[in-house]
């Protein structure tokens, strides 16, 4: 997954802007700040340019690769809030599944607003911070993609209010973004949500301490990308975690793939969530239908039948 060649070449031109070794010492900056949980000392330039390189592609296929299971089962959707949008990576791969819906982005940090209408100029831009907006604008779908940490598990339930089909989450996929998502899912559901995904029950979770439930999307890497980071591979892993709910009750699959199965000889592993609990499969070779389908199924799927 990567972002469209376009846009790929609007954030090479203003990271030229900027020189390679200022981007470089930015990236890393930023990078450590992004695994510390913490907000990077940088300037608006800077820190937007590494941002683009290095967290923008994550972002976005982190999000087209949640939208991808979240979306299935609801119907149209006319109007999308992206809540701390950034760069409007959420906003850009939800275009995908709903090429006309009118996309909000509420997003505080002004050279952020300004990428994001590069790419998307018919966005409505509310530049203000979620903490002093008394009441959030309903949307059909609200998006709130890496953001939710920093307003903090309180402001869940105001997207929860301005959402009126469904609201997405996402976070990164450590054990403190998990336990923030476990948390607004068990006082959603209370209060009245339907799961969408990952989970296939609205029971409480299975998963005890210190175990978290995780996804990954694979990033292409740019060579700018390579550069910046210092490595050699075309592509990264982006883990995260995430919840999808809805207004109304959706049909959920019997199980979800919460591990990269392990292919044997002969054999391959699954390891499921499903409506009895954690489930560990062995599916053998003579079993023929569903090995076949154990051989394309991977992790983030919907179980095997």
């Amino acid at each position: 997954m990567q972002l469209p060649a376009g846009i790929r070449r609007q954030i090479e031109e203003q990271a030229d802007a900027l020189g390679f070794p200022a981007l470089q010492r930015s990236a890393a900056a930023l990078s450590d700040a992004y695994r510390e949980g913490r907000v990077a000392r940088l300037t608006g330039p800077e820190r937007t340019a590494a941002y683009l390189v290095t967290r923008m592609p994550a972002t976005y296929a982190a999000a087209h690769a949640v939208l991808r299971e979240a979306t299935k089962p609801l119907g149209a959707i006319g109007s999308i809030l992206d809540v701390g949008a950034g760069t409007g990576a959420a906003s850009l791969a939800a275009r995908t599944y709903f090429p006309d819906a009118a996309i909000t982005l509420l997003e505080k940090d002004p050279s952020f607003t300004a990428a994001a209408r590069q790419w998307l100029p018919d966005a409505t831009v509310l530049a203000s911070d979620i903490a002093r907006v008394a009441t959030l604008p309903p949307h059909d779908l609200v998006i709130a993609a890496y953001s939710l940490g920093e307003f903090g598990a309180q402001f869940a339930a105001a997207l929860w209010k301005a959402a009126c089909v469904a609201l997405v989450l996402i976070e990164p996929g450590t054990p403190r973004g998990f336990a923030l998502l476990r948390k607004v899912r068990s006082d959603l559901l209370a209060a009245g949500a339907r799961m969408i995904a990952p989970c296939p029950v609205e029971t409480a979770c299975p998963l005890v301490d210190p175990d978290w439930c995780h996804f990954a999307a694979r990033v292409e890497r740019s060579s700018l990308h390579r550069r910046v980071k210092g490595g050699e591979l075309g592509h990264e892993d982006e883990k995260f975690s995430y919840v999808a709910l809805a207004r109304e009750p959706v049909d959920l699959p019997a199980a979800r793939i919460i591990r990269h199965p392990r292919h044997n000889p002969g054999l391959i592993e699954i390891e499921t969530c499903t409506n009895a609990g954690l489930r560990s499969e062995r599916i053998s070779k003579r079993d023929r239908e569903r090995f076949r389908a154990a051989r394309k199924a991977a992790w983030g799927d919907a179980g095997i039948s």
